[in-house]
């Protein structure tokens, strides 16, 4: 069946900015010691759609033994989004990527589906001046999975209608609890997640429109 809408991720699918948000977090974690620096930054990029506050959580009570309160999450979430937030409006597209965008938006309904939180997505795609492009914009706190149910059930399409496009585990998997079709933007970062997995993948999103127009 022909394809009617692209879910893409944002960071390292449309922006080129997976890098700078591992730097984010190995820098807030950095004055827990360097072991600890290294042991965040390594599980954000194995885990790269999870949300950061999920992240924070996560972090202090695994690698810091610490509880954190909701203000203590909103305060580091705030000296995130300080340290990222120009970072990734200045970082270069993703090759292919706004070409694929902007082609699309005249054939398929597109949607972005992400980790980053809603207000701040919204911001950077109205920054970027390329909303116009998406029928919905879908950031956290609400998961992927959340966010794709709910459009299945809004828009009617089926699930081979669908291709996700990511470049995470959290990406694959909402992929594979659907059955959608998925095309992997592969990086360094993400090489040896995807080692042993059958997907579609290229080094940017140049041969993503040519595979989509052949499903």
């Amino acid at each position: 069946m022909p394809i009617k809408a692209i879910f893409y991720d944002f960071d390292g699918v449309i922006k080129d900015s997976t890098d700078i948000k591992s730097q984010a977090f190995y820098e807030l974690y950095l004055p827990y010691g360097k072991g600890v620096a290294d042991k965040v930054m390594q599980h954000h990029i194995e885990h790269g759609g999870m949300s950061r506050f999920e992240k924070f959580k996560y972090y202090h009570n695994e690698f810091l033994k610490k509880t954190i309160s909701e203000l203590e999450v909103d305060g580091l979430a705030n000296a995130f989004s300080d340290l990222v937030l120009k970072k990734v409006i200045e970082s270069n597209y993703v090759p292919g990527a706004l070409e694929s965008i902007k082609f699309g938006a005249n054939h398929f309904k597109q949607f972005v589906v992400t980790g980053t939180p809603q207000s701040e997505i919204e911001f950077i795609v109205n920054k970027l001046s390329i909303a116009d492009y998406f029928i919905e914009l879908c950031g956290s706190p609400k998961k992927k999975i959340q966010h794709s149910q709910e459009l299945l059930n809004k828009f009617g399409f089926a699930v081979d209608e669908v291709i996700f496009v990511g470049d995470a585990l959290t990406d694959y998997e909402c992929a594979q609890y659907f059955d959608f079709n998925f095309y992997l933007r592969e990086h360094p970062e993400n090489v040896s997640l995807f080692k042993d997995k059958k997907v579609f993948k290229g080094p940017d999103l140049i041969p993503f429109l040519n595979y989509i127009m052949q499903l």
